[in-house]
């Protein structure tokens, strides 16, 4: 297939690893920030054809994975509301919560919907104009544009029953939260090209000065990965620490202007609790006051106290690089993606479905 044989080359793949071996002259730990980017590097194997010098580690790439289990247990508490109808994409619906998950929660009677747009929500609204209609967003800044929108055709359509349960995520500063903590061993980034394809790349450059990290910006396919983790290792081999776009086709520096304007005009930054890693300050977005007659967290309010979190799952260790799947004690055996103890297993974007799909037979 045009634009996508190219970059799955398997000569130009090699030529590339061959490139890091010989570049790497000690140990390095990278990062690839994109749960698209796991899936691949596993599915294609390009972490074996690296040198043993090189070791890749997973971030917390995966919206899914990183959407607080409280903040689905608020989705379901809202899906068994009588009369609403709860609106979510499909891979939000087996991901457990503290209590039960949104497939459950259909299954007790709630009117849960998979839907393939924001504005396919909106269209439920327009359509059940007795009925309050809520959008599950969840997603990183690649996705806020398509909500905001959803958002601001509903205020122009006057569907006063239409809102957003939102858990938008900012990758910049989990980037930070990762590299400021105490047991860190990440040294450097492949950042997520989708983002930067929205919101540019002048965040990255402080970071990388800040924590001396360098950080690459690529895309998703295998040879975009490994020219990726090339210039990754030239950089810390050399003591540099720069933002490099290897995802030119793409990302420009300044993003896509208009659709961080949509972002800018529904939503303000906030702070947010990650799944498996806590909060951290300005992680996030919600929805500025002028909109709050589309916040769902403002128009339902919680009914039922907060349950507490499961403790088994290592989901935070994965997501901040220091364990893999394959290590977590119930990898395969009490967690699979039938019965997932935690969003990585069951998020198609997750590290240990990546895991479980590919290497389930030899990752022990």
């Amino acid at each position: 297939m045009k634009y996508v044989d190219e970059y799955r080359d398997a000569a130009l793949v090699h030529t590339l690893a061959d490139a890091v071996a010989r570049a790497a002259t000690r140990p390095w730990t990278i990062m690839e920030i994109c749960g698209g980017q796991t899936h691949a590097i596993v599915k294609f194997g390009l972490d074996d054809l690296l040198p043993p010098a090189i070791t890749l580690v997973h971030g917390p790439g995966c919206p899914v994975c990183v959407t607080s289990a409280d903040l689905i247990d608020a989705a379901v508490e809202l899906a068994l509301r009588p009369g609403v109808i709860l609106c979510s994409f499909g891979d939000m619906l087996r991901v457990p919560g503290n209590g039960i998950d949104l497939l459950t929660a259909k299954a007790r009677g709630g009117d849960v919907r998979i839907v393939y747009s924001p504005l396919d929500a909106v269209g439920l609204a327009r359509e059940n104009p007795a009925r309050p209609v809520v959008f599950f967003a969840v997603g990183f800044e690649t996705t806020a544009p398509a909500n905001a929108m959803a958002v601001l055709r509903a205020e122009r359509e006057r569907l006063d029953n239409f809102s957003i349960l939102t858990s938008h995520v900012l990758v910049p500063p989990a980037m930070r939260a990762i590299l400021g903590s105490p047991d860190n061993r990440v040294q450097g980034f492949l950042a997520a090209g989708h983002v930067c394809t929205i919101m540019g790349t002048a965040e990255y450059g402080p970071i990388a000065r800040d924590h001396r990290a360098p950080i690459i910006i690529t895309g998703f396919e295998p040879v975009d990965i490994l020219e990726g983790i090339l210039l990754c290792v030239r950089q810390l081999e050399a003591g540099r620490a720069e933002v490099a776009n290897a995802y030119s086709r793409a990302v420009r520096t300044d993003g896509n202007i208009h659709a961080r304007q949509l972002v800018e005009r529904v939503f303000e930054i906030s702070d947010r609790d990650w799944r498996g890693l806590g909060v951290i300050p300005r992680s996030g977005l919600a929805v500025r006051p002028e909109y709050a007659a589309f916040d769902a967290a403002r128009r339902f309010p919680r009914v039922a106290a907060p349950a507490a979190a499961p403790t088994e799952c290592i989901s935070g260790e994965i997501m901040r690089g220091i364990r893999k799947p394959h290590q977590c004690p119930a990898f395969g055996t009490r967690c699979t993606p039938e019965h997932p103890l935690g969003a990585p297993m069951v998020s198609s974007e997750g590290a240990c479905a990546a895991y479980h799909r590919y290497r389930a037979r030899t990752a022990a």
